[in-house]
């Protein structure tokens, strides 16, 4: 996490102790009013540092100007080899059904273990756990090709943590293709459609930063970064927020993913998601 501030520009002493000392984000100061493009440049580079340059240039050109005050960065890159790994030999190529009537080629990953398996009714689910099983990948299979629209309906944290409690060890072959995701998203209309307007409107309320009623948030971009092989997974994200002045036995289980699901990486620690994610299309 890092605060990136207007030079000269007042901040509260008890805001900049909560950042620091709640979620490690430090105040570096930049000036956005005279080198706007510096600026932005500054701060690409940090998030390319931090996620071993998966994730460039999160900030836009004509994202940020003159009259920016405060950028907001989040950056996170994790790197986990399965705790079985596939055999790259078992690599085939193979269909993926994009929907019932259109299919592409893509190398498809191949393997027979025990894994954590469950069925939720209208979908498979997997999990694979990385080294050391503090992490794993849950993969969220519709028995149904054109089956991930009604998946993503019932998909609630409660569905989730009954579907995967439910979860039991079993001898499973598994095919699963080889892919590398990036997704670009401005998130602004999505949260203000989820009841924070005001948060990116002249009356915002960010008096608990600087004392006074100008800033209000005027972007929020996340960037995010997957690559999946028979290794393991290597995942990337990063979050801006740019405010402005107003102004066991061999069974016959098969888990084929070979059409759009979903996956996500969980901390079976704390139960947190760190990465969600849809695949669709495997070539895309």
């Amino acid at each position: 996490n890092r605060l990136w501030g207007q030079t000269g520009y007042h901040f509260l002493p008890a805001f900049l102790q909560v950042t620091r000392e709640d979620y490690g984000a430090e105040l570096a100061q930049v000036d956005f009013a005279r080198n706007t493009e510096a600026a932005r440049r500054t701060i690409n580079t940090w998030v390319e540092d931090k996620t071993e340059k998966r994730i460039q240039d999160l900030i836009a050109p004509g994202v940020l100007d003159q009259a920016t005050t405060l950028v907001l960065t989040n950056a996170i890159y994790f790197k986990g080899d399965w705790q079985r790994q596939f055999k790259a030999e078992a690599t085939k190529e193979a269909p993926f059904l994009i929907n019932p009537q259109e299919k592409v080629a893509v190398p498809m990953m191949h393997q027979r273990g025990d894994f954590g398996y469950g069925d939720a009714g209208d979908a498979q689910i997997l999990e694979l756990p990385y080294v050391g099983r503090d992490l794993s990948m849950f993969v969220l299979l519709p028995k149904r090709v054109d089956g991930l629209a009604d998946l993503e309906q019932k998909f609630t944290l409660d569905n989730l943590n009954t579907w995967t409690s439910g979860l039991r060890r079993r001898n499973v072959e598994v095919y699963l293709p080889k892919f590398t995701m990036t997704s670009s998203f401005r998130l602004d209309r999505v949260l203000s459609a989820m009841g924070m307007p005001l948060a990116f409107s002249g009356e915002a309320d960010f008096s608990g930063m600087n004392g006074r009623h100008d800033l209000f948030i005027s972007a929020v971009i996340h960037k995010a970064f997957v690559d999946v092989n028979e290794e393991g997974t290597e995942a990337a994200a990063a979050t801006a927020v740019v405010m402005e002045r107003a102004a066991a036995v061999p069974e016959n289980l098969v888990f084929r993913a070979d059409h759009p699901f979903l996956l996500l990486i969980r901390d079976n620690r704390t139960g947190s998601i760190l990465f969600l994610g849809r695949m669709a299309n495997p070539k895309k």
